[in-house]
């Protein structure tokens, strides 16, 4: 058994507590216990789980994992601490705000020999499933993914960042991309933003990710990828799955807790995860240099 704490209690945290105390049957999710939550609040129970200190999470031998469900930019400073102290650890993408760092981590983890998961529900929704299999095996002549929703909270970091979830969609569809330019609008007042990055993916077929945020506007993913058999306009729907996106990656965290995925799998995750960051880095720097933003 892998004693488990949950670091940070908003609505992911309460989900990964809930998770824990009900484990899908015969899954590796059965092979962790939940010991406690740390908070910086002072909280009551949390579903009849009981707040502990970091102090007391990190130095406890009856915890060897940590799910830490906190704002973006704590993320390096709890990973780097759960590690240092011998545990293993999941963690809402992005796992820090940099690429640089994130291979840090990585190679901390694997000094320490434990696992540093990255969290994508994103990728495990029954939506994206279904419009996985439509992309796959055509040839993408052209696309733009397009995203709304509220203003970005405190502590999530700069929008690349903030909205890599949308990258990974993109990473995962077509491969490696290569950023041609990146642009910032913002309007203060208002607190509108719109980032629009444009990429190549190895064939040489340009894609553009927009990530347009404001007070108001409704949470929607629009499409418009053209193949050569046709143009895919809209996400497919699909039926929905019996297991939720939490319980399914808290099962592929303790998959890898329990040495059933392949280090082929590890690698190739690895290799996605840290090229979405490195495209977040490279956004962010050409809207912060906006007299140099094509490549």
């Amino acid at each position: 058994m892998f004693g488990t704490v949950i670091v940070g209690i908003g609505i992911a945290g309460r989900v990964r507590i809930r998770d824990l105390l009900n484990p899908l049957p015969s899954s590796a999710s059965e092979k962790m216990s939940i010991k406690g939550f740390v908070s910086r609040r002072t909280l009551d129970n949390e579903q009849g789980v009981k707040q502990i200190t970091l102090e007391e999470a990190l130095n406890r031998e009856d915890i060897q994992a940590a799910i830490i469900c906190t704002e973006n930019v704590t993320h390096e400073e709890y990973i780097r601490k759960f590690l240092d102290a011998g545990k293993h650890v999941c963690v809402e993408y992005p796992m820090s705000l940099s690429v640089a760092v994130a291979r840090e981590l990585w190679d901390l983890a694997d000094k320490k020999g434990k696992i540093l998961h990255e969290e994508h529900i994103e990728i495990l929704t029954a939506d994206y499933k279904q419009l996985k299999k439509e992309v796959s095996g055509k040839e993408i002549l052209e696309g733009t993914l397009h995203f709304t929703g509220g203003p970005f909270q405190p502590g999530f970091g700069f929008a690349s960042f903030g909205g890599i979830a949308r990258l990974t969609w993109l990473v995962d569809l077509f491969g490696e991309l290569t950023l041609t330019a990146a642009e910032m609008e913002e309007q203060e007042e208002s607190k509108y933003m719109k980032l629009t990055a444009r990429f190549l993916t190895k064939e040489k077929r340009p894609l553009t990710w927009i990530e347009e945020r404001a007070p108001g506007l409704g949470r929607v993913k629009n499409i418009n990828f053209r193949f050569d058999s046709g143009t895919l306009d809209h996400i497919p729907s699909a039926p929905k799955e019996p297991v939720g996106i939490f319980m399914q990656d808290l099962n592929w965290f303790g998959e890898k807790l329990l040495g059933q995925v392949l280090s082929e799998q590890l690698q190739a995750e690895r290799r996605r995860i840290l090229h979405c960051l490195e495209l977040a880095d490279k956004i962010k720097e050409l809207c912060q240099k906006p007299a140099q933003n094509n490549l």
